[in-house]
């Protein structure tokens, strides 16, 4: 047997390790050392542990290797030594961590004037991140001693593992104290404020996508971990600093300071949209929101609203005059004046803003005429799919906020107290300006007319058989807005008295639009896209040749009989259901498991052409049930033979009846041959034999099986 041999295999490592002369390269060079790290070998781990390993470990994650050597082997070792450092093993977290010489070592990476390397920058944030999450202590302690530690990240922070690094510190320090220390020096050190610095227009365009970057992380992460600590007693000092009104006016003035570059627009733009954006953040918020019309505003600290209102009208500008691009080629065609991407983060911009539901930001936007510019882009760019949801999201801000601007239901029971009076105030300022937007929205901006101009020329172009326009979906989804805000709601009134105001060709076709082209619009979008109903598994059979068309109701119908399971109930589900005999349409959709609803109109004449197909089809498919030992594989491949088989059947016999008064109806039912009973003989004296065939009148047949 296999186990009188004994197939355990020594790994090599270890004879490797009996040798004295034994080097940390040569151990490198085994593929499985890190697997043999991981397991904890005694051994390897005692060797990596030493002085001199650990010194070379290090060197190879921070000094670049031989440039003659081979690419694909010239970051094999340092990525390997990289690995070993952040194994977790306890015995090199506590060696790396606690021999300051080591730390030294390591620290002195971020002396090296920029750019670094970008994979040995990696390798050096892993390590330091594995000890501030596993040495906290002994890493803090050392770097903050380090007076510019701060400044040399932030100079390298063109490379994304610095980055890393400041977030690291950021959210793996524990226990809670020691983090509130941790922020108390970041914030100490300006460090907000520093990567604000760096969004200014001149800079870099790395530089700045990395700050921008590590600006909203921070408020994520912030933000995420302030509402799982709501027992902090002290508030986190960079988010405070971030939300603060000089900082993000600090932030607006570096965008806008100087030549206005895409670079700095977007990335400027990306930290103000976290600024505003609810605590739940990405798809699942967003879809939240979504979902729920924008229904529902979120709280916006007012020092960031305060901050961005006195440049909305710079944002506007971006509109009319972005930033120039060249033309680009797309699958429609050259696009002679790209959208840009500055462009559609305003449009983000100012759908965040609208969904924060301020008075002060709406009236100022309103004064602009925002949305009938975004309207314009809407209608000009119809394959930019980003900008439509946008515009989209503005134009349900706009109609959603302004039929909840109203109290709510408890106010009305409370007393009138100053806070509520000053609630009162607000509310009430929120409900007269977001009605303004609404007002602009329908009269300056056009809305229902640009919704029929857009549609009708859709329709000219598809009709001369153009493609359809790419933002027909959002315009379908604008004009459900309207007009659901039309039947519910207290904008209601102030919607039909704006609709009610349009020019009666306007109004009337207007009307038409939304009873007959909107209302099939949403049909279609709502039908199923894969139906259930008579689907049928394939079988051999589907490749046979038949005399009969495929899609005879009778011939499929009497197939799906066939393929019926007969189940134990057979006897109390067999039978007539007086419901059956109503009206039915033509589509037979028989289930499997009740074989007594195999019920169609079939004419009651002999020679009809539906008898005689049925006929034929049943004399062709019908099969014997005979108890004989070797029995007959009823799939097989058979000549089809069209003779009239008449053979003794042991156990059942099969019964067609046909009525000749009112709607004829088919039923097959069974008989026990044998014994003189039957399930549903009807009276001799009312039927008339012919064949196997057995015709009985409607009125002298009796229910039976009940």
């Amino acid at each position: 047997m296999f186990w009188k041999f004994d197939l355990h295999t020594t790994s090599h490592i270890d004879q490797l390790l009996d040798r004295e002369d034994v080097t940390l390269r040569e151990l490198m060079e085994e593929e499985d050392v890190l697997q043999e790290c991981k397991a904890q070998n005694r051994r390897l781990l005692l060797f990596l542990s030493q002085d001199h390993c650990m010194q070379e470990l290090v060197s190879l994650i921070t000094e670049e290797p031989p440039a003659d050597l081979e690419e694909k082997t010239r970051f094999k070792f340092p990525n390997i030594a990289c690995e070993l450092l952040i194994s977790d093993m306890t015995v090199i977290n506590d060696k790396l961590g606690g021999d300051e010489s080591l730390l030294e070592k390591l620290y002195s990476f971020l002396e090296r004037d920029p750019p670094l390397n970008p994979l040995l920058a990696s390798f050096f944030s892993k390590t330091i991140g594995n000890l501030i999450a596993r040495k906290t202590e002994q890493v803090i302690s050392f770097l903050r001693k380090k007076h510019s530690f701060i400044s040399l990240v932030l100079n390298h922070i063109d490379a994304s593992a610095m980055m890393d690094l400041l977030l690291r510190l950021i959210s793996c320090v524990e226990p809670a104290p020691l983090r509130q220390e941790v922020l108390n020096w970041l914030n100490e050190e300006r460090l907000i404020q520093r990567l604000t610095e760096l969004m200014h227009t001149g800079r870099d365009e790395e530089r700045q996508s990395n700050a921008s970057q590590t600006l909203c992380d921070i408020i994520r992460l912030s933000r995420d971990q302030a509402n799982q600590m709501p027992e902090a007693t002290e508030p986190d000092p960079l988010l405070v600093v971030l939300e603060s009104e000089e900082n993000v006016a600090q932030l607006l003035k570096s965008m806008f300071e100087g030549e206005k570059t895409e670079a700095s627009i977007v990335n400027g733009t990306q930290v103000l949209l976290t600024l505003l954006e609810s605590r739940r953040s990405g798809l699942e918020g967003l879809m939240e929101l979504y979902s729920q019309g924008c229904e529902r505003s979120y709280t916006v600290s007012g020092s960031i609203l305060r901050a961005i209102e006195p440049h909305l009208k710079d944002f506007q500008q971006l509109l009319l005059d972005p930033p120039k691009k060249s033309a680009i080629l797309t699958t429609v065609g050259v696009l002679e004046q790209p959208l840009g991407n500055a462009r559609l983060h305003v449009a983000r911009l100012v759908a965040s803003l609208l969904q924060s539901s301020d008075h002060s930001i709406c009236q100022e936007l309103c004064r602009l005429n925002t949305m009938d510019l975004l309207l314009d882009l809407f209608f000009k760019y119809t394959w930019n799919n980003f900008l439509h949801f946008q515009v989209e999201l503005c134009v349900a801000s706009i109609l959603n906020h302004s039929a909840h601007a109203g109290l709510s239901t408890d106010s009305a029971h409370t007393p009138i107290h100053g806070a509520l009076v000053a609630n009162v105030i607000t509310t009430s300022c929120k409900s007269m300006f977001m009605s303004l937007y609404v007002l602009q929205l329908f009269q300056q901006c056009r809305l229902v007319q640009r919704i029929l101009d857009a549609w009708e020329e859709n329709d000219k172009i598809q009709a001369a058989g153009g493609t359809r326009r790419g933002n027909m979906g959002h315009l379908t989804r604008i004009a459900n807005t309207v007009v659901q805000n039309l039947e519910k709601g207290q904008v209601q009134s102030q919607i039909n008295n704006l609709i009610k105001e349009l020019p009666e060709d306007c109004r009337g076709r207007w009307e038409s639009f939304v009873g007959e082209t909107l209302r099939e619009t949403n049909r279609k979008n709502t039908v199923d896209l894969v139906s259930t109903h008579n689907l049928h598994s394939s079988s051999e059979d589907d490749d046979l040749e038949s005399p009969f068309p495929n899609d005879l109701s009778i011939q499929q119908a009497f197939s799906d009989y066939q393929i019926q399971q007969m189940t134990a109930n057979f006897v109390d589900q067999f039978g007539f259901n007086d419901e059956e005999f109503s009206e039915h349409d033509e589509n037979i959709n028989a289930t499997f498991d009740r074989i007594a609803e195999i019920n169609f109109n079939i004419d009651a004449d002999d020679n009809s052409a539906n008898a005689a197909a049925f006929e034929a089809c049943y004399k062709e498919r019908i099969q014997q049930f005979d108890d004989c030992e070797e029995e007959e594989d009823i799939w097989e491949d058979k000549a089809i033979n069209y003779a009239t088989q008449v053979k003794s059947r042991s156990r059942y016999t099969i019964i067609i009846y046909v009525f000749k008064n009112g709607d004829k109806y088919l039923h097959l039912c069974f008989s026990e041959a044998g014994d003189g009973s039957s399930w549903g003989s009807a009276p001799e004296q009312a039927s008339e034999k012919k064949g196997d065939t057995v015709w009985a009148t409607f009125t002298e047949f009796q229910p039976f099986c009940r």
